[in-house]
């Protein structure tokens, strides 16, 4: 079995504590992912999964529980100490690119970098490289307002994954593209994720796509359940 890069344990959140609108949202999640493994996540709206995914990716803290990332225990960390290991291992993509309106394509890929301490001709250089690997270099100096829904997602796929993370996290990633584009930028998300060996954790309302991945797990009652 390949290594665990992604493991929570005992997960639990509840939102508005000791309020008549008391929701718990994860009440005990376990996961392990592993090295070079898919994962789909499926589960209706309002169940959790976004909060799930916040939380695996060091963006929200869970109210009890641990996270860890590459080996390394996230839990009781500072801002700080996440920030950082959360620019080092893990990559997001979601439904929506945000992608930064005022920059090219490649000026988005490359800040990151940048902000991780990457010289800017080599930042530069491996933007343009994930480009060519989706197809998109002929529209490296294109602001994404002159992109397609399709480019500025696959844009997007290359910022999440320009530091070479070994987690990626992505909620519902093709969910605001029609059927065809989303077959199209789901392949080519799947293509990166395997051609670098990441672990990936894929929230999706798409069944199809999710039956393309390793293993399909459900967010159900707030615990994560085996599908098929």
């Amino acid at each position: 079995m390949n290594e665990v890069t992604l493991r929570l344990a005992g997960l639990t959140k509840t939102y508005l504590k000791n309020t008549p609108g008391e929701v718990q949202v994860l009440r005990g999640v376990d996961l392990d992912l592993h090295e070079g493994e898919a994962v789909a996540l499926v589960a209706p709206s309002g169940a959790g999964k976004s909060t799930l995914l916040h939380i695996a990716g060091l963006l929200d803290t869970p109210d009890a529980g641990t996270v860890e990332v590459s080996g390394k225990d996230a839990t009781g960390k500072g801002d700080r100490t996440r920030t950082a290991m959360r620019r080092r291992d893990v990559g997001f993509v979601y439904q929506f690119h945000h992608l930064l309106p005022e920059f090219t394509a490649v000026e988005n890929i490359t800040l990151p970098q940048l902000a991780n301490g990457v010289p800017e001709k080599a930042a530069t250089a491996r933007a343009m490289e994930l480009l060519d690997r989706v197809g998109v270099a002929a529209r490296a100096d294109h602001r994404p307002a002159a992109l397609s829904g399709g480019e500025q997602q696959r844009v997007a796929f290359c910022r999440a994954l320009a530091n070479a993370p070994r987690v990626l996290l992505a909620d519902e990633p093709t969910g605001n593209l029609d059927p065809e584009t989303s077959d199209q930028v789901f392949g080519t998300l799947m293509d990166l994720v395997r051609d670098a060996g990441l672990s990936a954790l894929i929230a999706t309302h798409n069944l199809e796509l999710a039956a393309r991945m390793d293993r399909m797990l459900r967010l159900d009652g707030g615990v994560l359940r085996p599908v098929g």
